[in-house]
C-alpha cells in the first residue's frame, strides 16, 4: 500500500479574514474526512510574513487535525528551527505528541529565507549553530529531567507520549543538515530526492557511532489534482498551481534542492513539467508511485474544487490502491 499525503500550506493571495477562515475550517474537515478514508498523513510547513498568507503556525493547524481526527498522523515539513525558542518548542511538540498518541511528526530545517530570519531578529548567519541548539535542547527536554541551557539548570514537563522522544527528523539538502543528523543519531529527511546526500550520512552514522534512518523522497513524487477532465480543470485552476510553483522559485536559489522546484513561468509550461499534475483517477491509480502526495488547495484553489479533488482521489483512487 503506497503511503499516501494530504498537504495544505493555506495559501490564498487573494484572502479575506472571512474567506481564510473558511479555508482553515475546510482543510480541518478535509484532514477528518480522509482520516476516515484511511489516507496515511496530512503534511503542513512553515512560512512567515509571505503576502499570499502562507500558514506561519503549523502546529496550531496540526492541533486542530488532532482534535478532528482518530488516525492520520500529521507531518511538519518542516519547521524552521532557528526561529523557535527551544524550550518552548519542546513544550509545544510534547503536548501535540500526547493529545494525538504519538501521531506528530516534525521535520526540523533551517529554511533558506533570509526575510524570515529579519522578521523575528534572528542572526542569519548564526543559523548552523542556532540548529544544534535547538535541536540538543528538545532532546535533553524531552527526559523529564533537569539539565543546563545557557548557563542555568532547567526542567521542561510534561515528558512526551512517545518513547524515548516524538518523532524528530533532520530536513536538508546539505552535507551540514546530514553531518547534524548523523552527530545526534536522529532520522534524516533530505528536501529532495538525492542519494549521493543519503550515503554522505550514512558514512557519517559510522563514524560517529550513532544509528539512523533516511526519509528520502522518491525520484518521482509529483503533486496531484484529481479531476475527470484535466483540459478543463488545467484551463481552470492552472494559475493557482503556477502560483505556488512561482513563489517556490522566487525563494530558491541555484544551491537549493527541493522535491517541489519549478522553471515554468506559464500553465503550459508547468503542465508539461510534471512538477504539478492534474489526473484523472483511472491515470492516478496507473502512476504506480510509491508515494501519492494530495495537494487540494494548492495556490488559492477553490475550496469547492479542492473538495472534489478529495472525493475523487479518496471514492475512485484509495480503494484501487489498497487492491
Amino acid at each position: 500500500m503506497p503511503v499516501t499525503v494530504v498537504r495544505f500550506n493555506l495559501v490564498d493571495p487573494d484572502a479575506t479574514p472571512a474567506s481564510l477562515s473558511a479555508r482553515y475550517k475546510a482543510a480541518v474537515e478535509m484532514a477528518a474526512y480522509a482520516d476516515d478514508r484511511g489516507i496515511t498523513t496530512v503534511q503542513t510547513e512553515e512560512h512567515h510574513g509571505v503576502a499570499n498568507n502562507w500558514l506561519p503556525s503549523p502546529f496550531a493547524f496540526a492541533g486542530a487535525v488532532f482534535g478532528a481526527t482518530r488516525h492520520i498522523a500529521v507531518t511538519v515539513s518542516a519547521v524552521i528551527g532557528p526561529l523557535h525558542d527551544p524550550l518552548r518548542l519542546a513544550e509545544d511538540i510534547a503536548v501535540l505528541d500526547l493529545l494525538s498518541g504519538g501521531r506528530l511528526i516534525t521535520v526540523a530545517g533551517i529554511g533558506y529565507r533570509p526575510e524570515e530570519y529579519a522578521l523575528f531578529d534572528v542572526d542569519w548567519k548564526r543559523r548552523g549553530k542556532l540548529q544544534d541548539e535547538l535541536l540538543e535542547t528538545v532532546l535533553k527536554a524531552w527526559t523529564g529531567e533537569e539539565f543546563e541551557y545557557r548557563g542555568r539548570t532547567v526542567r521542561v514537563t510534561p515528558r512526551p507520549f512517545s518513547d524515548p522522544h516524538p518523532l524528530l527528523l533532520v530536513g536538508g539538502s546539505s552535507k551540514a543538515a546530514a553531518r547534524r543528523a548523523a552527530r545526534l543519531g536522529l532520522p534524516f529527511f533530505p528536501s529532495a530526492h538525492l542519494p549521493e546526500l543519503e550515503a554522505y550520512y550514512k558514512e557519517r552514522l559510522i563514524e560517529y557511532g550513532t544509528e539512523g534512518w533516511t526519509m528520502m523522497p522518491s525520484a518521482e513524487t509529483p503533486l496531484l489534482h484529481i479531476a475527470e477532465d484535466p483540459d478543463r480543470a488545467w484551463a481552470e485552476y492552472g494559475t493557482h498551481f503556477l502560483h505556488e510553483a512561482r513563489t517556490y522559485a522566487s525563494w530558491q536559489s541555484g544551491d537549493i534542492r527541493s522535491a517541489v522546484k519549478s522553471a515554468a513561468t506559464t500553465v503550459d509550461e508547468l503542465r508539461a513539467e510534471g512538477v504539478y499534475r492534474i489526473l484523472t483517477p483511472d491515470a492516478c491509480v496507473a502512476h504506480g508511485l510509491d508515494n501519492y502526495v494530495l495537494h487540494p488547495l494548492s495556490g488559492g484553489m477553490p475550496v469547492d474544487e479542492g473538495w472534489r479533488s478529495l472525493h475523487l482521489f479518496c471514492e475512485n483512487v484509495l480503494p484501487r490502491l489498497k487492491d
